[in-house]
């Protein structure tokens, strides 16, 4: 994994998010990791597709498990964080580093116990009453876009 902040997705499960994520890994440089398995068939075509014509220019790296994942994370020293609408801390409150990993879960499930309990700093974005999560594409704009802001990564 190259240095520089990483999104990573925990067993995604619709394609069309996950080109929607991937186009915006492309337009904000960051690399993106999926964590398999995922709940599509998963081709860099069908990806590509869903991605339009930005799919090719995100920089996407497999990893066969959540285990392989956070070996190659830990070796790195990188700090991992969860995205969750169940986590205490708001996202405005946050901290970023340049190198976090934001992790996002699977769209039905979020991450199991085991993987929220490894993540550094488990992060919420605010929401008005009554409302119980945002689609995970947008949720994943607004927390790179936040964390970038702060870290001053914003591409050129």
């Amino acid at each position: 994994m190259a240095r520089g902040m990483r999104i990573a997705l925990y067993q995604p499960e619709i394609a069309g998010n996950v080109g929607a994520i991937l186009r915006l890994a492309a337009c904000f440089s960051v690399p993106v990791d999926i964590i398999m398995p995922t709940g599509f068939a998963f081709s860099d075509a069908k990806l590509k597709r869903a991605a339009m014509d930005y799919g090719a220019s995100a920089d996407v790296t497999r990893h066969a498990n959540f285990e392989a994942f956070d070996v190659r994370r830990r070796a790195e020293g990188r700090r991992l964080m969860l995205m969750s609408s169940h986590a205490s801390q708001r996202l405005p409150d946050v901290e970023f580093r340049a190198d976090d990993i934001l992790l996002m879960g699977s769209e039905s499930a979020g991450v199991p116990n085991a993987v929220r309990d490894l993540a550094d700093v488990r992060v919420r974005i605010p929401m008005a009453p009554g409302f119980r999560s945002l689609n995970i594409a947008v949720s994943t704009g607004i927390a790179v876009a936040e964390a970038l802001r702060q870290t001053g990564s914003f591409p050129q």
